[in-house]
């Protein structure tokens, strides 16, 4: 499974591209902004686009969505405790002061536990709340598409509309009981290793020593 992302955006969010290097079948995860280098990506890549993942609903995350699928009319696919942070996207770039196409209703819902499928890989969806209600994580075998739950050296906010520091503690317990050598692809932020950041992140501290 190759995982390439372009870096989008005010918020400098990262946009993944997640395909099978065989069989050119991918996703994307998060199509933040900037829908013109997204394209591009995929492009560059010769990858079928198949599916948007998306991780959560806050704007920085799905303000190419709407482009995006002018260009590949594919589902989206969200998890419904997100919705009301999704359709609020506009409102959210309206405050601060960023332009913003406002993206359609997702075409389907993620759900704990699902498993999706690009060619022969395989990700478990892990609802994750905290950062936002209806956070998710993607699970494959070696790497984690980990949104706003976990970055190197830091944790997704937590005082922000919906979201809930308890939700958030419990969703790093859950992260934390992966492989050490997991790769973790954040939302925002170079990759790291769920080793690493139980070795080193501050915010684990307690996870770490439960």
């Amino acid at each position: 499974m190759k995982v390439e992302w372009i870096t989008v955006g005010p918020f400098q969010e990262n946009s993944y591209l997640l395909y099978d290097e065989e069989t050119r079948r991918g996703v994307l995860v998060d199509p933040g902004d900037e829908p013109a280098r997204i394209a591009a990506m995929v492009r560059a890549a010769r990858v079928s686009l198949e599916a948007i993942w998306l991780t959560h609903g806050h704007l920085d995350h799905v303000g190419a969505v709407a482009a995006v699928k002018r260009e590949w009319p594919v589902r989206v696919l969200l998890h419904p405790a997100d919705l009301v942070l999704h359709r609020g996207a506009a409102q959210q770039a309206a405050f601060y002061g960023v332009p913003f196409e406002q993206p359609p209703d997702p075409d389907g819902e993620l759900a704990d536990g699902d498993v999706l499928q690009i060619a022969h890989e395989r990700f478990t969806v892990r609802h994750t709340p905290g950062h936002s209600p209806g956070h998710v994580i993607f699970i494959g075998e070696t790497c984690v598409i980990g949104g706003d739950l976990l970055f190197a050296g830091s944790i997704g906010r937590t005082d922000l509309p919906l979201s809930n520091p308890d939700d958030m503690e419990s969703s790093l317990a859950l992260i934390a009981t992966l492989d050490p050598d997991v790769v973790v692809y954040p939302g925002h932020g170079p990759p790291t290793r769920i080793g690493t950041e139980l070795a080193t992140n501050p915010f684990l501290a307690g996870v770490r020593t439960s």
